[in-house]
């Protein structure tokens, strides 16, 4: 996600990127914040100063791999056909998760521990498909308006929530590239009118 050399980071970009890693990892209830702290080695005063706590950390890691994940799809040329885009935006979304195992244990990993942190995150990952697909303007006048987006993330989710049953290599490149496409088909023979 940052490729940035750790020792270039700044103390608060070291804390949130220490933090990804071991709530992915570990889970958030089982990190202590000293733990975020030895692991950016960084001051455990610097977490409560940047971020006042661990809360407020988590929040900070949301909003980056949110943050992150929406600046991604921002970058592509919607002024391509149908066929391209889709392409485009399957090829950032495996790039995205396929080069960072910890932003899809982190994703995974909240999203599976439910509670408020994980329904407010889906529920952002939910909007930001909406709009996309309304963006486009190519969904199909008989798909059901409200599921649509739901049907996107759960093709993209799926694989993410699953990986630690369905073996590894889920998200190796070549494989990545195989679902991307059957995503991609799936979605312009399905989803979308051509």
């Amino acid at each position: 996600m940052e490729a940035v050399a750790a020792e270039d980071l700044t103390g608060k970009a070291r804390l949130r990127r220490a933090a990804l890693h071991l709530f992915a990892r570990d889970g958030f209830d089982a990190v202590t914040i000293r733990a975020v702290a030895a692991e950016a080695d960084v001051s455990y005063a610097l977490v409560r100063h940047h971020f006042g706590s661990k809360e407020g950390l988590r929040k900070a890691v949301d909003e980056h791999v949110l943050r992150s994940l929406g600046e991604a799809m921002d970058e592509l040329d919607r002024d391509r056909p149908l066929d391209d885009l889709v392409a485009a935006r399957g090829t950032v979304s495996a790039r995205l998760f396929g080069a960072d195992p910890d932003m899809r244990g982190y994703l995974r990993r909240v999203l599976l521990e439910g509670g408020e942190a994980g329904r407010a995150v889906f529920a952002r990952l939910l909007r930001g498909t909406r709009a996309e697909l309304e963006g486009l303007n190519a969904v199909r006048e008989d798909a059901d308006a409200e599921w649509a987006p739901h049907q996107v993330l759960f093709l993209i989710l799926g694989p993410l929530l699953l990986e630690p049953v369905a073996g590894p290599g889920l998200f190796d490149t070549e494989t990545l590239a195989r679902r991307s496409a059957a995503n991609q088909r799936l979605l312009l023979d399905g989803l979308f009118a051509r």
